[in-house]
C-alpha cells in the first residue's frame, strides 16, 4: 500500500485524521497556526543563524498580545506570596499594608541606628522625589529615584504587617543605577544591553557597601543571572513634573492617563526598511494573524529622544554604518521585554519575572511568563505614593522563587552545573515507573554542547548534558556521560511528550522502520503550578488558553544528521524519512520536520537515523489542534502552509506536508554546511529564511525553486546535489497536478467532473520521491 491509501482501521493519510480536543477551549481550526512570537525563531539561534538582534521585531510580537489587570489586583496578588500563607487566600493584606505604609509617605517614621550616628529617616523619601521632579533629561534623575526608594526600603524593612513575611535577610533587595553594558552569550551569538536601574540583592550591589573601596565582587560588572527586576525610565526632558503630595491617606484606586502603557505594534504592510511602529489604542487589542515582516538590521539600533546615550549600546555587534541609517525608535515597552528575555536566558528554568516601566511619575508593573505577558494598571508614585510603597513592601518580601527563580536546582558556579534530586518517573522498554527515591541530576548548564532559548514565551526549550549516578544504575549500557535533558514549558492542554511515546514505543515494537529511530527517554518529571494559575488569580479571561506546565525529560544522547554528508547523510535521512510514514499509520503525527528533530547514532559501524522531539505531535484520538502553539518550523514547512491561510489554521497538517519537510531539511543542509561542518555566515545560504514571517518566507523559498540551478557550489557532493534537484522537482510536479485539479474544478460549467476526477487518483507522494533514477543511483550507492 503507498502512504496516501487508507490502511484497514487507520487514518487515511491523505488528511489529517479527527482528533478529540482534551482542552476546555474548542477550537474549529483545521491545524495550529503559527506562533506569533519570538518562540517561532528563538529556539534555533546559532543552528539556523537566527541573530539575536533579528529576534526584536518577534519579541515586540509577543509584547503585542499582552493582557492587562488592575494594579489593586496585581498588588494583592504580590502581597499574598510574600504572606506567611502563600496559599491561604487573604483577601484584607493590600489594606492593611496601605494603613502600614502611611507614616513613611508622610515622613513620620525613623529606623533605628544600624550603627552609630546612622539611621534612615523617611522625610527623606519625599526631599528625593522632590528633586526627581525638578526639570531635568533622564538619567539625571535615576540617583533621586533611587535614593527615594533605598530610603523606602530601609525604612519599610522594620514595619510589621499581620500576615506579612518579615523583609528577605537572603536577598535584602537595593535599587541601584547600571552603568556598564551587560554582555550574554546565546549560543553562537553575543548581546549586548544596558538597563537604566536594577533591582537585586545587596551582594551583587556596588550600592549596598559603596564605603569599600576593594570589594570581593568585579564592581563594575553586573550579570543577568543577578537581576531581580529591571527598571526602565521614559522621561519628559526639562520638564517640571508635580512633586509628591503634603499629606497621603489611604484612598480608592484613580487610574492614571494613560491607565496602561501602550503596547506597539508593527503595521503588517510596512516594507522592511522603512517600518515605523504604531502603538495601539489599547493595550489588549488583539494581534494580527501573521507576525511583523523582517525588518533590517539598521531597524534594532534606536534613536534616544531623551538625550542620554545609552541606547547606543544595545547595538548588538552592529556596525556604526548601520547605526547611522536607523531611524526606528524602540519602545520602551520593547526595551523592557528584551531584558525580560535576557533575564529568563540567564537562570534555569525560570517560572516567571517582574520588571518595571516608569514614564514621568507613573510605574507599571510588567509580569512575564510562558504563556505571555501582563501589565497593571499604573501607580503615580507622587499622587499615590502609599501603593508604590506597598509594592517595595511586598518585593521586599520576596524569596528567590517568588522572584521567578526556580530552586529546585541549586548551581554550583564553579563547575558550571546545576544539581537536583526530583521525583519523577523511570521509562523501562516502554513502560513508565514512578520513582520513588528521587532521581540525582547534574545538569551541565555552561556545557557547549547545551541548546538554550531566547525569547519571552512559548516552550522555551533547553537542552543540556546531564550525568546521574541513579539513571546510570537503572540503565547500564548508557555511559555517564551518554544523557541530555531537555527542559521545556509545555502547552497544558496538549498531550505530554511522554504520553506520545509511550504510543511511539508500542508501534515501535511492531514496525520495523520505527524500532531503532525514536529517541531513548529515560526519565521524566512534570512540574507543578502551571502557568494559568496567576492569570486564574488576577481574573485575567481565557487564563487556560495557552497554560504551560514545565517539564524535564533525560535522554539518551544523539548526534545531530548536521554533522554528516555524502552518501552517509542519505542513509540516515532516508531512515528518517521511512519512521513517520509508519508512525502516521500507527495515529501519531510528527508535525515538526527539521534539522534539529533529525539525529543519529552510530550501530555496528552504522549510523541509525532518529526522529526525535515529539513535544509538538499529536495523535489520531483528537478532533481538532490542541493547544495553540505553532506546529512546524517556519524555514522546513511545506508550502501549502506557507500561506494566510495556513498560518490561519484553516489547512490540514497532511503526510505530504511532513513529506515535504524531508526534502527542505536536505536543501538546508546540503548548503549550509560542508562536510558535517557549518559555513561561515558570509558564505552561508539561507540565513533569512530562519526569521522571515512565514508567509515571506513561503514566498522565498517559491524565489529559490526559479533560481535553483545557481546555488550549487564546487565543494557539495554532486551526486547529493542532484538528489536535491530530483527531489524538488518531484515537489514542483505535485505542486502543479494540485493546481491544475483546481482549475479543472473551476472549468466545468455543466458540472462535469471527469477530467477533475482522472486528476485527484490518489497521488503517492512517496513513491514519486523514491522512484527517481537519481534516488535509485544513491541508493546503490549507499549499498556499496
Amino acid at each position: 500500500m503507498s502512504p496516501g491509501e487508507a490502511q484497514p482501521d487507520q487514518p487515511n493519510l491523505s488528511s489529517t485524521p479527527p482528533r478529540t480536543n482534551l482542552s476546555s477551549y474548542v477550537s474549529n481550526l483545521k491545524s495550529t497556526p503559527l506562533s506569533r512570537g519570538a518562540s517561532a525563531a528563538s529556539d534555533h539561534i546559532g543552528l539556523i543563524g537566527a541573530k539575536v538582534y533579528e529576534i526584536r521585531p518577534w519579541i515586540e510580537r509577543d509584547i503585542g498580545k499582552t493582557k492587562t489587570c488592575n494594579v489593586d489586583v496585581m498588588l494583592g496578588d504580590l502581597m499574598q506570596r510574600a504572606s506567611n500563607n502563600p496559599k491561604t487566600p487573604q483577601p484584607d493584606l493590600l489594606d492593611k499594608c496601605l494603613e502600614a505604609v502611611l507614616k513613611v509617605c508622610n515622613g513620620k517614621f525613623s529606623t533605628k541606628e544600624r550603627e552609630p550616628g546612622k539611621k534612615f529617616h523617611s522625610s527623606q523619601v519625599a526631599q528625593s522625589l522632590r528633586d526627581y521632579s525638578l526639570p531635568m533629561i533622564e538619567p539625571r534623575s535615576y540617583a533621586s529615584f533611587i535614593k527615594a526608594t533605598n530610603t523606602a526600603l530601609a525604612c519599610l524593612e522594620e514595619i510589621p504587617v499581620e500576615g506579612m513575611r518579615a523583609a528577605s535577610r537572603d536577598l535584602e533587595m537595593i535599587c541601584q543605577r547600571n552603568d556598564m553594558p551587560i554582555y550574554q552569550t546565546h549560543q553562537t551569538e553575543q548581546s549586548k544591553r544596558m538597563p537604566d536601574v536594577f533591582i537585586l540583592p545587596s551582594k551583587s550591589s556596588k550600592e549596598a557597601f559603596p564605603e569599600v573601596k576593594d570589594p570581593p565582587w568585579d564592581h563594575r560588572r553586573i550579570f543577568w543571572k543577578d537581576v531581580l527586576a529591571s527598571i526602565e525610565f521614559k522621561r519628559t526632558p526639562n520638564f517640571q513634573l508635580k512633586g509628591p503630595e503634603v499629606l497621603y491617606k489611604v484612598t480608592h484606586y484613580q487610574p492614571t492617563v494613560p491607565e496602561y502603557r501602550k503596547v506597539p505594534m508593527r503595521d503588517a504592510s510596512v516594507g522592511p526598511t522603512t517600518g515605523v511602529s504604531v502603538l495601539q489604542t489599547q493595550a489588549e487589542q488583539s494581534a494580527p494573524d501573521l507576525p511583523p515582516p523582517r525588518r533590517s538590521n539598521r531597524d534594532d539600533v534606536v534613536k534616544n529622544t531623551t538625550g542620554s546615550s545609552k541606547r547606543k549600546a544595545e547595538d548588538d555587534g552592529e556596525s556604526a554604518a548601520k547605526r547611522a541609517k536607523t531611524t526606528d525608535v524602540l519602545d520602551v515597552t520593547v526595551q523592557t521585554g528584551l531584558y525580560a528575555a535576557e533575564m529568563f536566558a540567564a537562570n534555569i528554568a525560570v517560572t516567571h519575572l517582574l520588571n518595571l516601566i516608569i514614564v514621568d511619575t507613573i510605574v507599571w508593573i510588567w509580569y512575564y511568563d510562558r504563556q505571555g505577558i501582563i501589565q497593571s494598571s499604573g501607580i503615580d508614585f507622587m499622587k499615590d505614593l502609599p501603593r508604590f510603597m506597598v509594592l517595595l513592601y511586598a518585593l521586599q518580601r520576596f524569596n528567590l522563587d517568588d522572584w521567578g527563580r526556580n530552586t529546585e536546582f541549586d548551581e554550583v558556579v564553579e563547575q558550571g552545573v546545576h544539581k537536583t534530586t526530583l521525583d519523577g518517573v523511570v521509562v523501562k522498554d516502554g513502560v513508565h515507573e514512578t520513582d520513588l527515591g528521587g532521581v540525582d541530576l547534574v545538569i551541565h548548564t555552561d556545557s557547549e554542547e547545551r541548546v538554550t532559548h531566547y525569547g519571552l514565551q512559548g516552550r522555551a526549550t533547553n537542552v543540556f548534558p546531564v550525568t546521574s549516578d541513579k539513571l546510570c544504575t537503572e540503565f547500564p549500557d548508557i555511559k555517564k556521560d551518554g544523557m541530555v535533558a531537555k527542559i521545556f514549558w509545555a502547552e497544558e492542554d496538549r498531550i505530554s511528550e511522554p504520553e506520545i511515546l509511550k504510543k511511539v514505543h508500542e508501534i515501535a515494537a511492531k514496525e520495523s522502520d520505527v524500532k531503532g529511530h525514536v529517541p531513548q527517554l529515560l526519565w521524566y518529571c512534570r512540574f507543578p503550578n502551571p502557568t494559568r494559575a496567576v492569570r486564574e488569580a488576577l481574573g485575567i479571561p481565557e487564563a487556560r488558553k495557552g497554560s504551560r506546565v514545565l517539564y524535564i525529560l533525560v535522554f539518551r544522547k544523539l548526534d545531530p544528521i548536521t554533522a554528516l554528508y555524502g552518501i552517509e547523510l542519505f542513509d540516515v535521512w532516508h531512515q528518517c524519512i521511512l519512521c513517520p510514514y509508519a508512525l502516521w499509520k500507527g495515529g501519531v503525527y510528527h508535525l515538526d520536520i527539521s534539522p534539529g528533530n533529525l539525529m543519529c547514532y552510530k550501530k555496528d559501524g552504522r549510523w541509525i537515523g532518529v526522529l526525535n522531539d515529539y513535544d509538538l505531535s499529536s495523535l489520531n484520538i483528537n478532533a481538532g489542534p490542541t493547544g495553540n502553539e505553532r506546529t512546524g518550523t517556519v524555514p522546513f514547512m511545506a508550502l501549502d502552509l506557507l500561506t494566510p491561510e495556513g498560518q490561519r489554521g484553516e489547512v490540514a497538517h497532511l503526510y505530504r506536508h511532513d513529506l515535504e519537510s524531508f526534502v527542505w531539511v536536505l536543501v538546508w543542509v546540503c548548503l549550509r554546511y560542508k562536510n558535517g561542518v557549518l559555513l561561515a555566515a558570509p558564505s552561508r545560504l539561507l540565513d533569512e529564511w530562519a526569521t522571515l514571517d512565514p508567509v515571506t518566507c513561503g514566498a522565498m523559498k517559491r524565489m529559490f525553486l526559479d533560481c535553483f540551478v545557481y546555488f550549487k557550489r564546487d565543494w557539495m557532493d554532486p551526486q547529493i546535489w542532484k538528489l536535491v534537484a530530483a527531489s524538488l522537482t518531484v515537489l514542483e510536479n505535485d505542486r502543479h497536478r494540485r493546481v491544475k485539479v483546481i482549475l479543472l474544478l473551476e472549468a466545468e460549467e455543466d458540472g462535469s467532473t471527469d477530467d477533475a476526477e482522472e486528476e485527484t487518483g490518489e497521488y503517492d507522494l512517496f513513491r514519486a520521491l523514491t522512484t527517481t533514477k537519481t534516488w535509485e543511483r544513491t541508493w546503490n550507492l549507499r549499498l556499496r
